[in-house]
């Protein structure tokens, strides 16, 4: 069976997630224990209890994330004979993505991510930021806003649906003029700071050395790069379009079109709700997003795939 795995990102993350997967699967044990172990704390710990306000700080939620998504392809694949043709994943789950195709080991990626979302969440400290949804104007329109009011455009998601970062200041200017420039709506995100714009400089100068230090080698399958929009081509360019993407825009929207290009129509969304379904809904009708992210969405992912 044929599909492409996809992973979400920072905001996906809710208390609970994972824990009936903890219950119910030797696995996913196995791979909770061995993340509590890397890391040192109990990951486990905040994942299935929370506080939310614990769960949701970066340097928490993002290996939460990264755990739950490898948790959930390990026990899939124990039970559906896979053949990933790609994988992609929104922003922090890249590296999911990365992981679950074999460019660095479970424990190297973990890492890694728990470096990244602590170095994000000391860059929010640092500067205050703030991001917002824009709905329903163009890519150009959101551009133009962007530049005028000196922030940038942290994410192309899909058709009438872009995010811009930055400074305080200039994302409340872009979000007062926003019905003047052709957008339905216009809504602060409610976000620790201004993700995947240049005021996560400090993060990424960070960020580089480790990857530079982390044991890499190609995927096995194609993983495509938020930044880049494409396909990774080679271990240096995996560094480089990971480190790129603390700062650049994340194109979602082109990452997808050019997988349904290729003829890719059966994608498996390996996370907490149905983000990526969602925005490819928008993208793709003729696309099929399976949404797995507890045993109940698993035991009927199972069946809708064995049945195909």
């Amino acid at each position: 069976m044929k599909a492409v795995l996809l992973f979400p990102g920072q905001g996906a993350q809710k208390v609970g997630m994972g824990k009936d997967l903890y219950e119910a699967s030797e696995t996913a044990r196995q791979l909770m224990r061995r993340a509590d172990e890397t890391l040192g704390c109990s990951l486990t710990g905040v994942m299935f209890e929370g506080p939310d306000e614990e769960l949701t700080r970066t340097c928490h939620c993002q290996p939460a994330l990264y755990l739950h998504g490898l948790v959930i392809w390990n026990m899939l694949r124990e039970q559906v004979d896979l053949e990933p043709t790609a994988a992609a994943g929104l922003s922090l789950g890249e590296f999911t993505a990365h992981a679950a195709a074999g460019s660095f080991s479970f424990e190297e990626g973990l890492r890694l991510v728990h470096k990244r979302g602590t170095f994000m969440e000391e860059a929010c400290s640092a500067t205050p930021g703030a991001m917002a949804a824009m709905i329903g104007g163009s890519d150009e329109a959101v551009l133009q806003l962007a530049q005028e009011y000196d922030v940038d455009v942290a994410n192309y998601n899909c058709p009438g649906q872009t995010v811009v970062s930055g400074s305080v200041e200039g994302v409340d200017n872009v979000v007062a003029h926003a019905k003047e420039a052709g957008f339905k709506l216009a809504k602060k995100l409610n976000v620790a700071g201004a993700y995947h714009s240049r005021l996560m400089r400090s993060a990424q100068l960070k960020l580089i050395p480790e990857l530079e230090a982390t044991p890499m080698q190609m995927p096995s399958i194609p993983v495509y790069s938020n930044y880049a929009a494409g396909p990774v081509e080679s271990v240096p360019h995996i560094r480089q379009v990971l480190g790129a993407q603390v700062c650049g825009s994340v194109r979602w929207a082109a990452c997808m079109q050019d997988l349904i290009a290729r003829g890719e129509r059966l994608f498996l969304e390996m996370g907490p709700g149905k983000t990526l379904a969602g925005m490819m809904a928008r993208i793709c009708k003729e696309a099929t997003v399976i949404s797995i992210e507890d045993m109940p969405t698993l035991q009927q992912a199972v069946e809708h795939l064995r049945a195909l």
